[in-house]
């Protein structure tokens, strides 16, 4: 290469929000204790009077809950009140190792930990509080060739990204950091600008500037006790008095789950114990004049710092490892329980300081001065839980909690939420983090205990696409053909608790998931599930599908508000949208009127509680005169895509199938093998479909009755694969992919789903006349893709080139077996749009020409 990795690092450095401090800045993480001079908060007893009124209370004295109320003050919220049950910093804060990284695997994500970064400067300029920032930069490491696939595979979808990062060879990884045994080192991913910060003095900033913008923190307050008002305010109770508050955010750390069992909430958190060790002085790093960037052994799965002349290193365990701590789970965290550490157990982690001396043959003559294992707060998928928290009758009760890696994502979590809090909306996409993904409907704590410790097991695992996780599966929420589909050979995808087949093992198949980055072995099986479907028919279980019934005297108005699309006649369905006041595209449903004030509204399963808490929220602001029923788990759904789908349906039922007695995007109600449905004439493989809503419980018969009817014109099953890429082909967008609050329905292509002239006024009106005016400067385009005979195909999140530039990033991507092409949607700029023209899409560190289409691949007649 043509610059050393050094010399590329001092490139980048003006890229950075942060750059790096000299090393005579190095100061100890662990058991830190600041000095009155630089820290300018104290834990004395409460010495004034609580506040009778606030706006936002928030729980929880640690870097999260500091962090937002320094971020909402700033932000100019009036009357921000945070209370801590003992002194800032207690819990999981003061024990943590303080990492900084821009790297995510999240695509969202990476905004967060850039945000943060921004925020860490701003807070240490503002209140002259040193946080105590070290910059030496991050380098992961590959020692299998699976792991170069990934480092390549996350390479793909950096590029559209704000914070530099780039692959090392190993002799460029040895030549940044000296110390290192390369000798299994096939490649590094290095993050410039990483590293590390005090979390105690990054709290103590966060407190000083959020008392300097007007926020009021309280300590020795704990919270014993919340009721919400008829108004949606609430009383929190604490030892020295009650406040009434307008909005409550728990962000309590792990004191979270008993925090809300206060008001009757189950919240999916548990505490699981993280272990590190800290060295004395290793000769070798007290030589080097600049502090040596961070390593994170993936295989080994640890991560090792700098600190003073020695090194902390921390391991993740694997799953039959690592420590729960259990009767937490079951009995609550001990009232008394605040900067106490757990009995270190060196054996449990013993395999792993090994691998890091190994790794760092220094380490071998140091001494382990000092052993740390304190309690962090883990969620069933290891993301925190943020924003507004849905349960019945339950509103302004907020969620920042869940936070594993606290210190990196106080920051820009802090800034996402109080442009939530206050404007009503995220300012941008971060759905995988929303606090009611863990429905308490299913959710339950053996799942959560389940889960997280598989979770924290697989902390440094590869990240495979399309990988299944199977701890504390299945859930409740099956279909009453979960058992027929897995003899059937099915391999199941879990959606919001629910089972639901991916795609069909039959006999000559490799059942199960074989791990690549490539086409495996679902590949050809899917494109035989494709084949069914478009020359015969197929059936698909959507059971999984959110669904609500609203009704009363003002759901016509409710809904006109609420969504961009006019309302369908009685018996009619509309594909309908609901924006945000700015324009961006909040969730898509399908909108069936069953009758004058009565609707059906059918939602994505990833998005039931999503969608039903933004009505929910608008009902209630609004003052509407409905009743929205969730029958969700009420009700089954199954799919029957294909041209011969009538004729299976003709053999069950007298109704008139025709295309005049049964047209598209209509609803009617029939009884197919003695089963009462509510068939939609829909299908999101853009063939001719019904989807046949019915009672959960006979799912059974009506599946049973499909398949015998469908014998003779070759019925057969299909899973969310097959959809997946039929859909491509036909140019259907996807919520949460082409769909998201980061792009407007006029980039997505929505316009014929857009009603600007219509009677009602919508939510996001006035934005999209705005972006009418000022035009639009990207739009949605379907790629073609020129690919190798195995793939990768594109998935989405894929950086796009044109002439050696960035300028833009796949949604989705799949084969596409009828048009026999590897297939992408992409956002591009406007001049990149016409038919014919040739950008690159990036796949596992090659740049593949891809040619922008006139329109989908299939279109039907």
């Amino acid at each position: 290469m043509a610059h050393s990795a050094a010399a590329r690092c001092a490139g980048v450095s003006r890229l950075l929000p942060w750059q790096c401090r000299p090393r005579a800045h190095l100061s100890t993480t662990a058991f830190h204790l600041s000095s009155e001079k630089n820290n300018r908060t104290t834990s004395e007893p409460l010495s004034r009077r609580l506040k009778d009124e606030a706006n936002t209370v928030i729980i929880g004295g640690g870097v999260v809950g500091t962090g937002l109320a320094y971020c909402l003050a700033k932000a100019g919220q009036k009357d921000v009140v945070l209370l801590e049950k003992t002194e800032l910093t207690a819990g999981s804060t003061w024990h943590a190792a303080g990492l900084t990284t821009y790297y995510n695997p999240g695509i969202n994500m990476k905004k967060v930990h850039w945000e943060s970064f921004k925020v860490f400067k701003e807070v240490e300029r503002e209140t002259g509080q040193d946080v105590g920032f070290h910059g030496p930069g991050t380098i992961r490491l590959a020692s299998t060739p699976e792991r170069v696939d990934e480092f390549r595979y996350q390479m793909q979808r950096q590029g559209w990204h704000d914070a530099p990062q780039w692959l090392l060879t190993p002799e460029e990884v040895h030549e940044m950091h000296p110390l290192l045994n390369i000798d299994k080192v096939l490649m590094g991913l290095h993050n410039p600008g990483d590293g590390h910060i005090d979390p105690y003095s990054l709290t103590q900033a966060y407190a000083i500037g959020a008392r300097m913008y007007g926020a009021d923190v309280y300590q020795q307050t704990g919270v014993t006790g919340m009721s919400m008002r008829r108004d949606g305010s609430w009383n929190v109770d604490t030892q020295h008095g009650t406040i009434h508050a307008q909005k409550v955010v728990n962000a309590a750390g792990f004191w979270a789950h008993e925090i809300g069992q206060l008001c009757g909430l189950e919240l999916p958190l548990v505490t699981v114990q993280h272990m590190y060790v800290v060295t004395g002085p290793i000769p070798e790093v007290k030589a080097r004049k600049t502090e040596l960037p961070v390593i994170r052994d993936l295989e080994a799965s640890y991560y090792a710092r700098q600190e003073r002349d020695g090194l902390i290193i921390g391991p993740y365990e694997r799953a039959e490892l690592m420590k729960m701590q259990n009767h937490w789970v079951s009995d609550g965290v001990p009232p008394g329980f605040g900067k106490e550490l757990f009995e270190s157990d060196l054996d449990r982690i013993s395999e792993y300081l090994e691998a890091a001396m190994d790794m760092i043959p220094a380490v071998r003559n140091a001494d382990i001065t000092r052993d740390v294992c304190g309690p962090i707060t883990c969620t069933p998928n290891h993301l925190p839980l943020i924003g507004p928290y849905m349960a019945p009758g339950l509103r302004n009760y907020w969620l920042a909690a869940g936070v594993f890696g606290g210190v990196i994502h106080s920051g820009g979590l802090g800034k996402y939420l109080t442009h939530w809090i206050m404007n009503g909306e995220p300012p941008y996409d971060l759905t995988e983090l929303d606090p009611n993904r863990f429905s308490e409907s299913w959710c339950n704590r053996n799942f959560v205990a389940a889960r997280c410790r598989e979770s924290f097991g697989f902390n440094n695992i590869i990240i495979w696409p399309k990988d299944e996780r199977p701890a504390g599966r299945p859930t409740t929420r099956v279909s009453g053909i979960y058992q027929t589909l897995l003899d059937k050979g099915a391999e199941m995808g879990f959606h919001s608790g629910w089972e639901q087949p991916n795609w069909f093992a039959k006999e000559g198949d490799t059942p199960g998931y074989r791990p690549s980055f490539r086409r495996t072995n679902w590949f050809h099986p899917v494109g035989r599930e494709c084949e069914l479907v478009l020359s015969r028919a197929g059936v698909i279980d959507l059971t999984p599908f959110g669904k609500f019934e609203v009704s009363g005297p003002d759901a016509a108005s409710l809904l006109d508000y609420l969504f961009v699309n006019e309302l369908p006649q009685v018996g009619r369905t509309r594909i309908s949208h609901m924006l945000t006041t700015s324009g961006g595209v909040y969730a898509e449903m399908t909108v069936t009127r069953l009758g004058q004030d009565h609707f059906f509204l059918v939602t994505g399963s990833g998005s039931e509680l999503h969608d039903l808490r933004w009505i929910e929220n608008h009902v209630w602001k609004g003052g509407y005169d409905v009743t929205i029923a969730n029958v969700t788990d009420d009700m089954g759904v199954l799919g029957i895509a294909g041209p011969r789908s009538r004729d299976v349906l003709a053999k069950l039922t007298s109704g008139d199938l025709s295309e005049e007695g049964f047209k598209f995007l209509s609803c009617q109600q029939l009884s197919l093998g003695g089963v009462r449905v509510r068939a939609v004439r829909i299908s999101y493989t853009g063939e001719l479909g019904w989807e046949l809503y019915h009672a959960r419980e006979d799912t059974a018969r009506l599946y049973e009755a499909l398949m015998s009817a469908g014998q003779e014109f070759g019925l057969g099953d299909f899973g969310t694969y097959a959809m997946g890429s039929l859909r491509l082909e036909k140019g259907f967008r996807g919520w949460g992919a082409e769909m998201t609050v980061d792009n407007n329905p006029l980039e997505a292509g929505l316009d014929s789903f857009i009603k600007m002239n219509k009677p009602a006024d919508f939510i996001g009106k006035q934005a999209l006349q705005q972006l009418q005016q000022e035009g639009l400067t990207r739009k949605l385009v379907c790629l073609t893709v020129e690919v190798e005979e195995n793939g990768p195909d594109a998935e989405g999140n894929e950086t796009i080139w044109h002439q050696g530039k960035v300028v833009g990033f796949t949604t989705s991507g799949a084969y596409g077996y009828q048009a026999q092409k590897s297939l992408a949607l992409a956002y591009v700029p406007l001049h990149l749009t016409q038919p014919g023209t040739v950008v690159e899409v990036e796949l596992l560190g090659s740049r593949r020409p891809a040619t922008v289409q006139q329109g989908p691949l299939v279109q039907k007649p």
